[in-house]
C-alpha cells in the first residue's frame, strides 16, 4: 500500500504516463525520484512538520515530488497555478513553508512572490530561483534514514474569501499504512493494482492528487492530461484503455455539446468507473451521460476538510435523480440558521457529525465558525434529507440570493441556463436591487461569442421562464467571454459579485 512496494515487485511497470507526450515513469524511476526529492528536502534542514509548497502545471515530476515530501514527514502544500500574486502570496505565508517549487512557465505569479528564501524552478529558469533538477542530481536515490508519513495540507480554492489550509494530524504510522481515503476507493470503486486511470483535472486540486496517489498506493497506472479538453478526454479513454477516471460536472456537460460525430467516434467501453464530484451535476446531464456510457457514473459529496462522505451509483441515482448519495463518513445532520436540528424533508445546512477531525491552519476563529458542539461539522453547503437516508443538495449558503424576501438558490437556475445550445457556461448571482434588495442576474458565456446581444438574452430569458417559477428566473443576463471558473468546476462567484456590488456603490 505504498509505492515502494510496487517498486520492488514490479519496477519497470508505468507508475504515471503524460498523456499529451507518452513520457512515462515506472514505479522504478519515481521510487529514485521520490527518494532525492526527500534526501532534498533534508539536506535543506527540513524536519518533521516542516512545510514546503508546489506551484506546478501538471508534469512528470508533481507527483514524485510529493511522494518525498509524503516519506520525509513532511506537509506538502499545492498551490493553484490559477490564483493571483497576493492569494498566493498568503498561502506561502500562511502555511510556513521553507521551500518553494514553482513551473518556469509561471514565472509572471511566482516571481513576485515573497517566496521563504528556498526557491526552486523546473522546466526553466525564474529570477532568484535556482533549478530543481540541479539539486535533484546531486542527491542519492536511496530512502532517507528517518522516514515517516507527512501529508498534504491543502488550500480551499478561495470561491468566497480568502484560501484556508485545510490541515490536521501527521500520521504516526508506517509509511505503508492504510487511511480511510483507501479503503472507500477500493470498497466502492474496485482499485487495483492492473486499474489505469485518467486524471484531467489539475493535480493542485484535493480530489485528483489524493485519488492519484491512492492509484500508487493500489500499483495502478496513472495517466495525466495537462489540462482537460473533451474530444482529447475522450481520445486518452481509448488509447489508454482507461478503466477510472475522475471529473467535474463542467466537463462532462462540455463532451455532451461535441458534435454527435465526435462523441460517437471513440470507444469509451473500458470504462468501469467514471467518478464525478467537486460541484452539483445537473440532473438532465446527467441522465445523459449514463445514457452515453452506461452506469459506470459515480458521485460522491466530500470536502477537502474531510469532515463527511457520501456516495451514490448509477444505479441508485436513477431512483433518486439530484441525489448526492447516503453517508458513508459523518452522519448527516440538517440544522436551521439557529443551529437546530431539522426533521426530515426540511431544508437547512448541512453538517457532518463524527467525522473526520480537521483545522484551518493558523485561523481557530474560522475553525470553530464551521463547527457544532454536538452535531459536527459544516461545509457551508444547504440541503436535505428524504425519507431513505438520500442527501440532496441545493445551494451554497454563501450563495443564496435574497429578492423581495423570498430565498433564491442560483444552482437551480444555472443547471437550467447550462442546457441552451448556445451556452458555454453560467453563473447566476444576486446583485443591488433598490426595491427587492437583491435581484437574480446571469452572467453568461455564450459558445459563440457572436451571438451576444439582446437577442440571445431574450431567448434565455424566455427558455429559464418555460422551465422553472419566475422569482428564481434572471431579471437582466449580462454575457462575458469567460467566467473566473477553477478549473476544478469551481466558479469564482464572488469576483463577478464584488463587480456588481462595487458598480452600484458607484451610483450610490
Amino acid at each position: 500500500m505504498h509505492p515502494y512496494i510496487h517498486a520492488a515487485a514490479t519496477p519497470e511497470k508505468p507508475a504515471i504516463i503524460m498523456a499529451g507526450t507518452g513520457e512515462t515513469l515506472s514505479y522504478a524511476e519515481m521510487e529514485a525520484m521520490s527518494n532525492r526529492a526527500a534526501q532534498f528536502f533534508r539536506a535543506k534542514g527540513l524536519t518533521r512538520g516542516d512545510a514546503v509548497a508546489f506551484m506546478l502545471e501538471n508534469c512528470l515530476e508533481y507527483l514524485p515530488l510529493c511522494w518525498g515530501a509524503q516519506r520525509s514527514g513532511l506537509l506538502f502544500v499545492a498551490i493553484s497555478t490559477k490564483l493571483s500574486v497576493d492569494e498566493a502570496d498568503y498561502i506561502l505565508e500562511n502555511s510556513g513553508a521553507k521551500i518553494f517549487i514553482a513551473s518556469a512557465s509561471l514565472a509572471p505569479t511566482a516571481g513576485k512572490l515573497s517566496a521563504p528564501g528556498g526557491n526552486f524552478a523546473i522546466h526553466g529558469d525564474i529570477a532568484g530561483f535556482d533549478p530543481l533538477a540541479d539539486e535533484l542530481s546531486k542527491m542519492p536515490p536511496q530512502p532517507i534514514a528517518d522516514e515517516s508519513q507527512g501529508r498534504d495540507m491543502l488550500y480551499s480554492s478561495g470561491t468566497t474569501g480568502r484560501p484556508k489550509g485545510v490541515t490536521g494530524p501527521l500520521p504516526e504510522g508506517p509509511l505503508n499504512e492504510p487511511n480511510a481515503l483507501l479503503m472507500l476507493v477500493k470498497t466502492l470503486y474496485d482499485f487495483r493494482d492492473s486499474m489505469t486511470y485518467l486524471s484531467p483535472a489539475p493535480l493542485y486540486h484535493a480530489a485528483p492528487l489524493r485519488y492519484c496517489m491512492s492509484v500508487h498506493r493500489f500499483g495502478g497506472t496513472v495517466v495525466v492530461m495537462r489540462k482537460f479538453d473533451p474530444e482529447q478526454y475522450l481520445v486518452n479513454v481509448e488509447r489508454y484503455g482507461a478503466t477510472h477516471s475522475q471529473v467535474v460536472p463542467t466537463m462532462f456537460v462540455r463532451m455532451l455539446k461535441l458534435p454527435d460525430d465526435v462523441r460517437g467516434r471513440y470507444d469509451v467501453s473500458s470504462l468501469e468507473v467514471c467518478v464525478h464530484a467537486a460541484a452539483p451535476c445537473p440532473v438532465e446531464v446527467k441522465h445523459r451521460m449514463i445514457k452515453w456510457w452506461g452506469p459506470v457514473i459515480f458521485e460522491y459529496y466530500a470536502s477537502t476538510e474531510g469532515t463527511g462522505f457520501c456516495a451514490i451509483t448509477s444505479e441508485e441515482w436513477l431512483k433518486k435523480p439530484g441525489s448526492v448519495g447516503k453517508a458513508l463518513l459523518g452522519e448527516i445532520r440538517i440544522l436551521d440558521d439557529d443551529g437546530n436540528l431539522l426533521p426530515q424533508g426540511r431544508e437547512g445546512r448541512i453538517f457532518f457529525a463524527g467525522g473526520g477531525e480537521f483545522e484551518y491552519h493558523g485561523d481557530p476563529e474560522k475553525t470553530a465558525s464551521v463547527r457544532h458542539a454536538e452535531h459536527g461539522a459544516t461545509f457551508g453547503d444547504i440541503g436535505y434529507v428524504d425519507e431513505d437516508g438520500y442527501l440532496f443538495l441545493t445551494d451554497r449558503a454563501a450563495y443564496m440570493i435574497i429578492t423581495g424576501g423570498v430565498n433564491v438558490y442560483p444552482q437551480e437556475t444555472e443547471d437550467v441556463l447550462i442546457m441552451h445550445p448556445k451556452v458555454e457556461d453560467v453563473a447566476v448571482i444576486g446583485v443591488p436591487n433598490e426595491e427587492f434588495g437583491e435581484e437574480v442576474k446571469a452572467v453568461v458565456q455564450p459558445r459563440d461569442w457572436a451571438d451576444a446581444g439582446e437577442d440571445l438574452a431574450a431567448e434565455l430569458m424566455a427558455f429559464a421562464r418555460e422551465r422553472m417559477s419566475h422569482v428564481k428566473c434572471p431579471r437582466s443576463i449580462d454575457f462575458e467571454k469567460a467566467l473566473p471558473r477553477h478549473d476544478t468546476g469551481k466558479l469564482y462567484k464572488r469576483l463577478l459579485k464584488d463587480k456588481y456590488v462595487a458598480a452600484a456603490a458607484e451610483k450610490a
